[in-house]
C-alpha cells in the first residue's frame, strides 16, 4: 500500500494505548498470510529479546530489543506475537512465532485468526 489503511493505523494505535495482546488479526503481505495476535511494541520487544537471551549464539542481540520503542506518531508496524505463516494447510510455525510487519506494506486483512485442521 503506498498510503497505509487508516482503519489498521487506529486498531494498532488502539493495541499500542491499551497495551493489550488479545486483538487477533490476519494480514496479506508480500504474497504471505501471517496469522495471530497483535501486541503492543513494547511487549513485543520484550519477548524477543527474552528468546534472544535465552539463546547461547544469539544472546548478544537481545540489547537492541530492549531499547525503547520510539512512539512519535502513528504505529507504522504491527506486532505479531503466537503468529504463523499459512502455508497450504499448515501454519508456520506450529507453536506459532513474532513477526513485525509494516503496515504499509498490508494488502489485506481481516479480524480474527486462523487456523487449519486435518479433521
Amino acid at each position: 500500500m503506498s498510503k497505509p489503511d487508516e482503519l489498521l493505523v487506529d486498531l494498532a494505535a488502539l493495541v499500542e494505548s491499551g497495551q493489550s495482546n488479545q486483538m487477533s488479526l490476519t494480514v496479506v503481505t508480500g504474497g504471505a498470510v501471517i496469522t495471530g495476535r497483535l501486541a503492543p511494541e513494547a511487549v513485543w520487544r520484550l519477548r524477543v529479546s527474552d528468546v534472544l537471551t535465552d539463546s547461547d549464539r544469539l544472546s548478544d542481540f537481545s540489547a537492541v530489543f530492549k531499547a525503547p520503542a520510539k512512539s512519535d506518531g502513528a504505529p507504522t508496524h504491527l506486532h505479531f506475537h503466537v503468529a504463523r505463516i499459512l502455508q497450504g494447510t499448515v501454519g508456520i510455525p506450529e507453536t506459532g512465532g513474532m513477526y513485525r510487519v509494516a503496515i504499509e506494506d498490508v494488502s489485506a486483512w481481516t479480524v480474527g485468526d486462523f487456523s487449519y485442521s486435518d479433521h
